[in-house]
Parts: structure tokens; sequence; C-alpha cells
């Protein structure tokens, strides 16, 4: 008999994953008749240090006047479309698995990020966006000084 822990939030992510495709492969079709090139979300990386938050975004082939980052009401949007090339004509096409067409992804922001202090670089395919944290949220350090007799 072997104990295994049971992890109670181990499948929120990929629940939360689930119902985020099923609406955005709703919506996406009805848009075009092709849904196949229409649908996609960029996979994104999400890290915290002390001083920022840093998202990372996939975003190959999309050109930069093509992406559209915004912060309201705390939610940070990254909007956006990756267009087919017709450099073959699409009947010589074998094979289509990379999605095309518009995506959006949005996520919630911390009270701790100072929304004046984002920036964002583009790069190799990488949309990298940085936001400073507010100076009251980073850590400080707090000296001890030395008392004799339990007097300072």
């Amino acid at each position: 008999m072997s104990i295994s822990w049971w992890d109670p939030f181990q499948g929120l992510t990929s629940l939360q994953d689930q119902v985020n495709r099923l609406f955005e492969n709703t919506v996406t079709r009805g848009r075009t008749g092709n849904s196949d090139l229409a649908t996609w979300a960029p996979a994104v990386d999400i890290y915290e240090t002390e001083q920022e938050l840093v998202v990372k975004a996939d975003l190959p082939e999309v050109d930069q006047k093509d992406i559209d980052i915004r912060v309201e009401n705390n939610t940070l949007t990254i909007r956006g479309e990756r267009h087919f090339q017709n450099e073959v004509s699409q009947d010589h096409y074998l094979r289509v698995e990379r999605a095309y067409g518009t995506f959006t992804r949005s996520f919630s922001l911390p009270n701790t990020v100072n929304t004046e202090g984002i920036r964002a670089e583009y790069g190799n395919g990488v949309l990298t966006v940085h936001m400073a944290k507010r100076e009251e949220s980073k850590p400080k350090q707090i000296k001890i000084s030395l008392s004799s007799n339990g007097k300072s």
C-alpha cells in the first residue's frame, strides 16, 4: 500500500483552461467559415520577482503592429492577430496545424502592480510585459539596532 498526496486544486487550472477554450471556440467559429485557422490562444508564462510581475507570451509570426496591450480595472489584456500567409495556395497545403486569426488573453493583476510602471518588449516572437510593483508592496529590510542593558 502506498500513500499518495491529494491536491484539491490540481484540476482547477485545467478545468478553467477547458472552459475558456470552449467559449473561445464557440465565439470564433461564428465569425469565420474556417474555424481551424481562426482559433488560438498563445502560450503564456507569468512569474514574479521582488521588483516586478512579468508576463511572457509566445507570438510567433505576429507583427508588432497587430498586438494591443491594455490595462483596465486591474486586468491586463493582450489582443492580436496572426495572419495566414498566402505564400502557397491553400489548395496545396497537405496539413495546417498552426492556428491563425485573432486572440485575446486577459489576466487579473494584484493590487501590488503599479499600472504606471508597465513596459513591453517584443522580439524573436516573444512578447514580454514588465509590470513594476508599487513601492509599498516591495519587501523592506528592517535594521536592528543593538541595545545595552535593554535600552537603545
